[in-house]
């Protein structure tokens, strides 16, 4: 369910209204002369969403360049670049 508040509630009453977005999980729409105005959400929420926008669109990447190239990999083949690319980051950390 939407909860949907007026944008005087962010000055008046933010305690709650940070208190309600935590114990939710869900952001809060709040409204300016009663339209949509803005999104509240919390930072868990804010990174949980961008992090799956970012796993959607590599993936729809990965489609797209399947869809050109048609080449698949085993799972040997996989293991092997996941391996290369770890010693590659560690090396370079050293």
């Amino acid at each position: 369910m939407e909860n949907i508040r007026p944008i005087s509630d962010l000055r008046n009453n933010y305690s709650e209204l940070s208190k309600t977005i935590k114990e939710s999980s869900e952001p809060i729409i709040l409204t300016k002369n009663g339209y949509a105005d803005m999104v509240l959400m919390s930072v868990e929420q804010y990174e949980e969403r961008e992090y799956k926008n970012k796993m959607h669109q590599k993936i729809l990447a990965s489609e797209a360049q399947y869809q050109k190239t048609r080449k698949t990999y085993s799972v040997d083949e996989v293991a092997e670049r996941m391996i290369a690319n770890i010693k590659k980051r560690e090396t370079a950390n050293v």
